[in-house]
């Protein structure tokens, strides 16, 4: 091992000390399935918004958005953050409070508890189907962090693929099994400020090495359409596609997904005081456009850099920031450092998203199936053992999906954003703000959209053309009709139903 790889792996095991101390630290707050899933509602607003946001931001922030950036110019991964800034900004301001009060009067403490008790749904059809949606596209959506993390150690330290992505995976799993949901929350807060330190300093040294932006601008410029927002430039043919309209609208559609990420909404519902997630939704705001414009930038100015030489040619352009970080790392003790915490920043994003999907996963199986769907009781302290026996294997099964070192980050996270989009985003909106909207109503917008994104991703998206839209877009509009055309010819939700609707929003106010 190298001075400049030993200083750089003393700045990873310290941040790898501090998440494992604060899993210890919050275990002790863990007494009840509640605490465990939901923190008993006790998050602050900063901690609310940047870890609902530092949950949201995967690897595909900083190693998914900078490689898309970086191989295909401006134009896909632009679009993209434009259409994740809308959303962000759009579901913190209209599902945000209206959730975190509605599902306190149901008194859920999960996403598919919230889909029953909302319709009074005896049966729990609706858990059993929200649990196994979760399953579906949870698992994958962790094995893509799992993946991360071996990709990441496995390119800075040249360790075996497998062994870096089963180490990453058993730190991750220890702190999530024991300090839970408040364990996650708060060491997504602290990665969400390394993540921000990470971007920050990869842009600085970034343009600094490319020569500055006249630099970056001239290094590619002369790639057709890589500095477009209505081209897309093409590496194997040196030529540029169109990327028009229909493309720039399915591409925005990723905003959509908010509506319906499990771990994001938990954050909703697990709030302290309603009232202040205003102060949330613009922190969360501020923080996401900031990030998701440094990330593109990022991966055109590493382009830049591979073109004047200060990059060497490297294989995976999903490693981007990987590589500006080596570079930077070789100039010194104290910058050797500062690149561990870069690579800790990356490692803290994957780590972000995998603990609160572990959760969620976790959560679905041990609560929504064994418990409510199979009518299992169990004492406080046996659910409590099996919530966390579920977590761990639910996160073995999610690393023998990761590997495969040759996956794609972005695009297993795009399939698992659009099913959680499609299947779950509609059914919550409809569920906050119409009133008419039944069980039925709910259970066929959930399946159908869920059952769109296959069809669409699968067989018509590769017929091409017009039809070559991102699944979510489609399978959205399709829930979305198939939750008024149900609703509409089923019978009408009870009395009982309408009146804690009404109760509900009356604990709404107004936009602020």
């Amino acid at each position: 091992m190298s001075e400049q790889t030993f200083y750089m792996a003393v700045s990873i095991i310290v941040y790898l000390l501090i998440v494992l101390i604060i899993g210890v630290k919050f275990s002790k707050s863990n007494n009840t399935v509640s605490d465990f899933y939901l923190g008993g509602r006790k998050l602050g607003p900063i901690v609310t918004a940047m870890s609902a946001e530092a949950s949201d931001m995967s690897s595909y922030l900083l190693m998914g958005v900078p490689g898309v950036a970086f191989l295909s110019g401006a134009a896909e991964a632009s679009w993209t953050a434009i259409g994740l800034a809308i959303g962000t900004y759009i579901n913190w301001l209209l599902v945000a409070k209206r959730l975190r009060n509605y599902s306190q009067i149901t008194n859920s403490i999960t996403i598919p508890d919230f889909f029953s008790d909302r319709f009074k749904d005896k049966k729990r059809i609706l858990t059993m189907i929200a649990a196994i949606v979760i399953i579906i596209f949870f698992i994958p959506y962790t094995a893509s962090g799992f993946a991360a993390c071996g990709k990441l150690f496995g390119t800075l330290f040249d360790v075996e693929y497998h062994i870096a992505m089963i180490v990453s995976a058993v730190v991750i799993i220890f702190y999530t099994t024991v300090g839970g949901f408040l364990a996650a929350s708060t060491t997504d807060f602290i990665q969400s400020i390394i993540m921000s330190i990470a971007l920050v300093i990869v842009f600085v040294f970034g343009i600094i090495s490319a020569g500055g932006i006249d630099s970056v601008i001239e290094n590619t410029k002369d790639l057709p359409g890589y500095l477009s927002l209505t081209e897309s430039y093409v590496k194997e043919s040196g030529m540029a596609n169109d990327y028009g309209f229909i493309m720039i609208v399915s591409t925005l559609a990723w905003g959509l997904g908010y509506f319906g990420m499990p771990h994001i909404l938990l954050r909703f519902m697990a709030i302290e005081d309603s009232e202040k997630l205003k102060i949330s939704r613009r922190i969360a705001s501020v923080w996401v456009v900031i990030s998701l414009a440094v990330a593109v930038l990022i991966g055109i100015i590493g382009f830049g850099m591979v073109k004047n030489g200060a990059l060497t040619t490297f294989d995976d352009p999903e490693t981007v920031i990987i590589q500006i970080s080596n570079l930077l790392g070789s100039n010194g003790i104290f910058f050797a450092l500062v690149a561990g915490v870069i690579i800790a920043g990356i490692f803290a994003s994957t780590m972000s998203t995998a603990d609160s999907q572990l959760l969620a996963a976790s959560s679905a199986v041990s609560e929504n199936i064994i418990g409510n769907l199979f009518k299992i009781k169990n004492s406080r302290n046996m659910s409590m053992i099996i919530a966390r026996v579920t977590l761990v294997i639910i996160a073995v099964i999610a690393i023998f999906l990761a590997w495969d070192p040759e996956s794609s980050i972005f695009g297993i996270v795009s399939f698992a954003w659009a099913g959680f989009g499609a299947a779950f985003g509609p059914v919550i909106l409809f569920a906050l703000f119409w009133k008419r909207t039944n069980m039925w109503g709910a259970f066929s917008g959930m399946v159908c959209g869920g059952v769109a994104i296959f069809v669409w991703k699968y067989l018509v998206r590769p017929m091409g053309g017009i039809w070559d839209i991102y699944e979510l877009l489609p399978a959205f509009i399709i829930a979305c009709a198939a939750i008024i055309i149900v609703s509409l010819l089923t019978k009408a939700p009870s009395k009982e139903i309408i009146e804690e609707f009404e109760k509900a929003r009356e604990t709404y106010g107004g936009i602020r």
